[in-house]
């Protein structure tokens, strides 16, 4: 068997921490840069087989109106 041994996370000063954030954040910005937006490309119905929905999300869908007839 192991032995896990666990560890509570050291105290936070809430004051500090919080007022620090905005530092942080902007700090670690340019590590996540965000890659230019891709378009997702359309993909046609006849590729789209093997879904199935339940009746009865089914007939929730049906009875919504933006959904419905």
């Amino acid at each position: 068997m192991t032995n896990l041994e666990v560890h509570a996370p050291a105290p936070v000063d809430l004051e500090g921490e919080l007022a620090s954030l905005p530092g942080d954040g902007a700090r670690m910005a340019p590590h996540w840069a965000v890659p230019d937006r891709i378009a997702p490309r359309p993909v046609s119905p006849a590729l789209i087989h093997g879904v199935s929905v339940p009746l009865a999300s089914a007939r929730l869908l049906d009875a919504m109106e933006d959904y419905g007839d």
